[in-house]
């Protein structure tokens, strides 16, 4: 999420604040509290500028030169949501609507969003971005990537990645989302699109590369020809990984060093076992499960196996329109077998290793100034009381929204 403010001028107006008396203090760096997620009672946050400056009890924080009381309430670092599809035209509500009354999903419900995307304005389409990325951070997401892919031309495409960029630093190309229509009857000649003329004009705009590597979009040597494209270009693979069949996926994004491999629903011990000894992060979207009343993935021989575990939204019109991370936290430890510690963490921490970031998904000295503020005593609360707004107060870069 961009700010329109530069580090210079962040600097210039630099003042430390202090959050103090935080009931229990998320901050994910065990050395600084108790557990993995480094919990810390009657807690102080201080920033300085858009990073934090300090982090300890509140009995212990410095003089600054603003001060916000928690009121017992608890904190927690800012939502990392590592996967989303917010560059779109038009909704699915007809296709949503058929699904819960017997229909079963499948990749092609994409092309209804194609052709909607095609057809909007830039203006539409900024302001649909906007206002899914306030959406977000009004629940406390204060990092969001997202995603082009429901243009599927070389114009179409990049033109929503210049709108990606306009909103957040963490955009990806997914030119190879499904074969465009336009390629219906020549998939390879698609993929040669995507690898090249495409790939050219898309690459300027974007850190990462995607793929949906299923059945009905690109097998798994389509996507291992994308992926390396996409690398050769400077762009870091994640890949659409085995969401609705086992397939090639997951295997592919440990073989290409793919940041993660997103879905992971249709996993075998192979597929952990590569998992757990990768850099490669599985990131689980119980959102899609949840809107398509398909299989949940199981989080517990992930997490069992010490693989890293990200938990997103995978905010899209066709298959999970949330943009809220307290659902899909409450989602994940309700039906995926998580804890409410593992899920905090792969919501915040978990989502940081996905896109490669050490700075965000942690409340440590150096780390960004992004933290949510619950109307609760406990990060427990965001599964057991599920469906409640709890986030009550949000900075982001060291401003209170």
């Amino acid at each position: 999420m961009n700010t329109g403010t530069t580090a210079a001028e962040r600097a210039a107006n630099s003042r430390t604040t202090a959050i103090t008396h935080i009931a229990s203090l998320v901050t994910n760096d065990p050395s600084l509290g108790e557990g993995p997620l480094g919990l810390i009672q009657d807690a102080a946050v201080v920033f300085d500028g858009d990073r934090v400056a300090w982090v300890g009890t509140t009995s212990k924080a410095p003089a600054t030169d603003s001060h916000v009381d928690a009121g017992g309430r608890a904190a927690l670092p800012g939502f990392v949501d590592s996967h989303s599809h917010l560059v779109f035209g038009g909704d699915r509500t007809a296709e949503f609507n058929a699904r819960m009354s017997g229909r079963a999903y499948s990749a092609g419900g994409i092309r209804t969003t194609v052709a909607a995307t095609r057809a909007a304005t830039d203006g539409e389409l900024h302001a649909n971005v906007a206002k899914y990325l306030a959406e977000a951070l009004r629940q406390g997401t204060t990092t969001l990537e997202t995603k082009s892919g429901y243009g599927l031309t070389v114009e179409d495409e990049a033109r929503a990645l210049r709108i990606a960029a306009a909103h957040t630093d963490e955009v990806t190309f997914l030119g190879a989302h499904i074969v465009s229509p336009d390629y219906a009857d020549d998939p390879a000649g698609y993929v040669d699109l995507v690898t090249g003329p495409m790939l050219d004009a898309c690459a300027p705009h974007a850190r990462w590369i995607d793929v949906f590597c299923e059945q009905g979009a690109f097998d798994g040597d389509q996507a291992r020809t994308i992926l390396t494209a996409g690398k050769a270009k400077g762009l870091l693979p994640r890949v659409h990984a085995n969401q609705l069949h086992h397939g090639p996926g997951v295997q592919l994004a440990v073989e290409l060093d793919a940041a993660s491999a997103d879905h992971c629903t249709h996993l075998d011990a192979a597929d952990i076992d590569a998992l757990a000894n990768s850099a490669t992060v599985a990131t689980l979207l119980p959102g899609a499960e949840f809107s398509t009343r398909a299989q949940w993935p199981d989080a517990r021989p992930l997490l069992d196996a010490g693989a890293t575990v990200a938990l997103s939204t995978d905010c899209n019109p066709g298959s999970s329109f949330t943009s809220s991370m307290p659902f899909c936290i409450a989602l994940a430890v309700r039906d995926m077998k998580m804890t409410p510690d593992e899920a905090v963490w792969s919501a915040t921490a978990g989502g940081a290793a996905a896109l490669r970031r050490t700075d965000i998904g942690r409340l440590t000295p150096g780390a960004r100034a992004d933290l949510a503020l619950l109307d609760a005593p406990s990060h427990v609360h965001l599964a057991y009381r599920p469906g409640v707004p709890l986030v009550s107060q949000v900075w982001h870069r060291g401003v209170r929204i």
